[in-house]
């Protein structure tokens, strides 16, 4: 029988802009040596983005591409964001909290290898200011998502789904709070699935051996405080 831990990883590259909570979360998955992606690079398109020290505290490559220096040309922004990734033998890239919209010549370039978490039941609340969005709407069930990235803003197909309860005298940062913690849960069981090949783009599709199939609905949380 072969020991998993003995299994080749999966090159995993990381791009935050920030503080990098979700690339920490997926640091620390994967530092167990069963788990089957390895986080070989992170990549920020800010300098100053907290994450990178931490990546470089656990031994992670780090590299910056600033899109400040490219004068607006996202073309060339991006090609120097793939020429990076490409040189580290990545095979899978996973946003965390990556604050630039890529273009379709980038996305397309990663079908299928390229995944977003987004602080949203998608496909509800797309885009910016998604917990004070869900309040003002009134929902009783926000939450996040793990999808594949397409050239659509927040449209790709769902991998994994987490569900938190709106409670009375929520603000969009106690709210926002309670989600971060489901994200850095399905973040990295998201990531092991794709690494693993038992998730699968397929056809724009998400595909899942009948075996280990991800949790592609909200999971509903019971009950809820009255409001």
């Amino acid at each position: 029988m072969s020991n998993p831990s003995m299994r080749r990883r999966v090159r995993t590259a990381v791009l935050i802009s920030g503080r990098g909570s979700n690339m920490v979360a997926l640091v620390e998955a994967a530092r167990d040596p069963a788990f089957p992606a390895e986080i070989a690079l992170v990549l920020s398109n800010r300098p100053d983005a907290g994450g990178l020290d931490h990546a470089r505290q656990a031994g992670i490559a780090t590299a910056v591409i600033d899109h400040k220096g490219f004068a607006g040309d996202r073309g060339a922004f991006e090609a120097a964001l793939h020429q990076v990734i490409a040189d580290k033998d990545i095979e899978l890239v996973c946003l965390a909290g990556f604050l630039r919209v890529l273009t379709p010549w980038f996305v397309t370039r990663w079908t299928g290898r390229l995944l977003n978490i987004h602080p949203s039941l998608l496909p509800a609340f797309r885009g910016l200011d998604t917990h004070a969005r869900a309040l003002a709407a009134g929902v009783r069930i926000h939450g996040c998502t793990v999808h594949f990235v397409t050239p659509e803003l927040d449209e790709g197909p769902v991998i994994m789904q987490a569900a938190v309860p709106v409670l009375a005298g929520d603000t969009a940062e106690t709210l926002a709070a309670r989600v971060l913690a489901q994200e850095h849960v399905i973040y990295p069981a998201a990531l092991a699935r794709v690494a693993q090949g038992t998730v699968r783009l397929v056809d724009g599709r998400v595909a899942a051996d009948d075996d280990d199939t991800p949790s592609t609905a909200p999971l509903i949380v019971p009950g809820l405080p009255e409001r």
